[in-house]
């Protein structure tokens, strides 16, 4: 069994959803109101237990999907082209692919702007000055406007992991002592 499988099942729905979105949105000059659709949206989806598994439980009819996801629209006062795809979405019970949608979003909006993400991964939290260093590297990299999606993970002890697009550059001295290791094991 495939389990890669499930996944991009669901980001291909997402991309075609995500797609038709941008196109309204961008048709109607409203790209601004989509981008703070979807940045509100991620917020929920970050902060929200109960509306990850709104979205993704079995147990919810589909009346009940369509209830909350027409009240939690009005809460957040989305847009109207991302109200109606939200009600599309749950009548055709694939609520479970709004995460991969805001994602998808998020890249076409960047894309449309000329910009890209990285993300970086570090041992310490990277100041502004390193983070705006990395960004003008990065620009003069791929030459777009990179925008630096930031994590902290002490295991890597130093360094960075930098990903942008389907690069990947890792300085991180936690890969660099498993490589030694590696080749200490093919000498002995």
């Amino acid at each position: 069994m495939d389990v890669s499988e499930p996944t991009s099942i669901s980001s291909g729905i997402a991309e075609r959803y995500a797609t038709a979105v941008f196109e309204l949105a961008n048709e109607g000059k409203k790209l601004k109101a989509l981008e703070t659709d979807i940045g509100a949206l991620e917020g929920a989806l970050a902060e929200s237990e109960d509306l990850r598994t709104l979205l993704t439980s079995p147990l919810y009819s589909r009346d009940e999907q369509a209830g909350a996801i027409a009240a939690i629209a009005k809460k957040m006062k989305l847009s109207p082209t991302m109200t109606n795809t939200l009600a599309l979405l749950s009548y055709k019970r694939r609520l479970f692919v709004l995460p991969q949608l805001v994602q998808a979003l998020r890249a076409q909006l960047a894309e449309e702007r000329g910009e890209v993400t990285a993300d970086v991964v570090s041992a310490k939290a990277l100041t502004k000055a390193q983070s705006d260093k990395l960004a003008k590297t990065l620009k003069a990299q791929v030459g777009k406007n990179v925008t630096i999606n930031a994590t902290v993970d002490e295991s890597i002890i130093g360094g960075l992991i930098i990903k942008v697009g389907s690069k990947m550059i890792d300085t991180s001295i936690k890969s660099k002592l498993d490589a030694l290791q590696n080749t200490m094991k093919e000498v002995g």
